[in-house]
């Protein structure tokens, strides 16, 4: 069995989680206002899924997918990424995020400074182009309900 780390219990984290569980993995997420807040979430992903801290998602993940904003100080728990494919599903939004100098003026991508950030994980770009509702409901068999 292979357990996913999530490190985002938003929208995009949870459903990756949904479709993550309902294909046999555990899962192991995680949000910035601590595990105790998860609770209804957990309650109904059920028995293959637990609440933890972004290092006890990153710990606890065979791979880890980073659902949340890219930050310019870096605030993921490098080491107990280091070593692991990350899977990091954000999407630059000024508005939201703030500006990033170095991607506006083209030098770098949001990836690359994600990369850069864990200098000892493999990072790749995932989960960016679909909308998260459809995480759980696209690319399903034909006749499935």
């Amino acid at each position: 069995m292979t357990t996913i780390g999530i490190i985002g219990a938003g929208e995009v984290g949870s459903q990756i989680a949904r479709a993550a569980i309902s294909s046999g993995y555990d899962v192991v997420i995680a949000n910035s206002r601590g595990p105790h807040t998860l609770a209804v979430l957990i309650d109904e992903l059920g028995p293959s899924s637990r609440a933890a801290t972004a290092a006890g998602a990153a710990a606890a993940g065979d791979f880890v997918v980073i659902a949340v904003p890219l930050k310019l100080v870096n605030d993921m728990p490098v080491s107990e990424l280091a070593g692991k494919i990350v899977l990091d599903t954000n999407n630059y939004m000024p508005w939201r995020d703030g500006r990033f100098p170095l991607v506006d003026s083209g030098e770098k991508t949001v990836h690359e400074l994600r990369q850069a950030h864990l200098p000892t994980s493999e990072v790749a770009k995932a989960f960016t182009h679909i909308e998260a509702p459809r995480i759980t409901t696209a690319g399903l068999p034909a006749g499935t309900p």
